[in-house]
């Protein structure tokens, strides 16, 4: 294999980590005590000229945890009725494991090492994805249990937003408000600038690392 192929497998592009784009609604703020009650996910594929797509989608609406608590604020927010019987809800039990089998197959597939939780405002999701599994009793966990990729900060760095519909159209990518705070949505669109940052990055140059022309020997050359 040639290093240009080398530098154009997912498992190089972000040091062993396999991303996977990920977006929560929940009744709450408090990953411990407040229900989850939405969660989608997203894995990505990079083709063989090392470009970023969008390749498998999962999605499921979350019936809330026993003793969870229910925000009447967030509900509110979001729109989301927990209790309404056409939401088709499964136990967040389920939900998960189904969540943590594609994401172990895909480490494989891929040749990863660890599952990256890529969000926006990353922290939110990954606490609230962490406690799940915690909750559910799964002890093999395939993420990192504190590293995330997040592209709010990678979107005010790029273009200078970091909320996710100002960013989604400073890129270039359109964005429905309607359909905002949908987990599904939300996902979708976060796949999208994702993929749309690290492709950008590599069309500019950035990517794979040139360390003869960094930014700070041009800069001493000046």
């Amino acid at each position: 294999m040639s290093i240009t192929q080398e530098f154009n497998l997912l498992s190089n592009r972000f040091r062993n980590f396999y991303p996977v784009v990920i977006d929560i609604e929940t009744a709450g703020f408090n990953p411990k005590t407040d229900a989850l009650l939405e969660i989608a996910l997203i894995t990505l594929k990079m083709d063989k000229l090392g470009w970023l797509h969008i390749e498998n989608t999962l999605h499921f609406h979350i019936i809330p945890f026993k003793g969870s608590i229910i925000n009447s604020d967030a509900i509110a927010f979001n729109k989301i009725d927990p209790f309404n019987p056409l939401r088709g809800a499964i136990s967040e039990k389920l939900a998960i494991k189904s969540i943590l089998d594609v994401v172990n197959k895909g480490i494989k597939i891929e040749g990863c090492k660890k599952g990256i939780v890529v969000a926006h405002n990353a922290s939110f999701d990954h606490n609230f994805l962490m406690s799940a599994i915690q909750r559910v009793q799964i002890k093999q966990n395939p993420f990192h249990p504190f590293v995330t990729f997040d592209t709010a900060t990678l979107s005010a760095l790029v273009v200078g937003e970091t909320v996710l519909a100002k960013a989604c159209k400073a890129i270039g990518l359109k964005f429905d408000n309607n359909q905002a705070h949908s987990a599904l949505y939300d996902t979708l669109q976060t796949a999208n600038l994702f993929c749309e940052l690290v492709n950008r990055w590599k069309y500019l140059g950035g990517w794979p690392v040139n360390k003869k022309n960094s930014s700070s020997q041009n800069h001493n050359n000046l």
